[in-house]
């Protein structure tokens, strides 16, 4: 296999059949991958990047799957005296069905099953964020993507993806097939990977979509961050 180039193949996850069941194990093994290799940790660091001292915060998750990762947002704020609203926003009813489990977010998150592009938000969220799932689009339609979390936020945006390389594709490729018990993490985990970003990548897209001055990091294990924060916080 080539890493020259992202793939495009889809993954079985981007399929509409899928039971929930199996949707549910995906979810719980793919929580469990992004807190013991460090995929919540990036996630914080694009938040408090962003937030700074603000006391209160209302962010967004594009593509929340499970909601594990506002749930980390939640636990992090709680335990430093912030308040915190959340929205999740996920086009798969299965995704959000499983999110709304989460009870310690009950109290303070709005899911909302749609195509993040057609949401209409009352109030623009502080931080507009997704995390791995910036890799199931197109560049083109990343373009937009990045563009609509730039018009849509007050502070500022963040990504967190995935580096493709050889190492990162062929260590998950052994680890899932060692460790996991979903056959979509299985089969999805190393062709996301495939599907991932290089820096100069990342960096055209920032370009291409006005968002030049977005910082992109290399954060461990291969993954990217992308931090955008505009010059002043906005009021509308």
């Amino acid at each position: 296999m080539t890493f020259l180039q992202r793939s495009y193949k889809k993954e079985l996850l981007d399929n509409n059949n899928i039971p929930f069941s199996d949707i549910r194990k995906n979810m719980q093994e793919l929580d469990f991958i992004n807190r013991h290799l460090g995929g919540h940790q990036i996630t914080l660091k694009g938040f408090k990047q962003l937030a700074g001292k603000k006391k209160e915060v209302v962010v967004c998750e594009i593509g929340c799957g499970g909601g594990d990762n506002l749930v980390a947002i939640y636990n992090w704020c709680s335990s430093r005296n912030i308040k915190v609203l959340c929205i999740g926003i996920d086009i798969k009813k299965e995704c959000i069905e499983f999110a709304e489990t989460r009870t310690e977010l009950s109290a303070i998150t709005k899911w909302i099953t749609s195509d993040y592009r057609t949401v209409h938000f009352t109030t623009l969220p502080d931080i507009i964020f997704s995390s791995l799932f910036c890799h199931h689009f197109t560049d083109d339609e990343l373009v937009l993507q990045f563009k609509w979390m730039k018009e849509k936020s007050l502070l500022g945006f963040f990504i967190n993806d995935l580096h493709r390389n050889s190492l990162a594709y062929y260590s998950i490729k052994i680890l899932t097939k060692l460790f996991s018990s979903s056959y979509l993490v299985k089969n999805d985990a190393p062709l996301s990977v495939a599907r991932g970003f290089l820096k100069k990548e990342l960096e055209q897209l920032c370009m291409a979509s006005k968002t030049a001055s977005a910082k992109v990091l290399w954060k461990w294990a291969f993954r990217y961050l992308v931090i955008y924060k505009h010059e002043q916080q906005r009021t509308i």
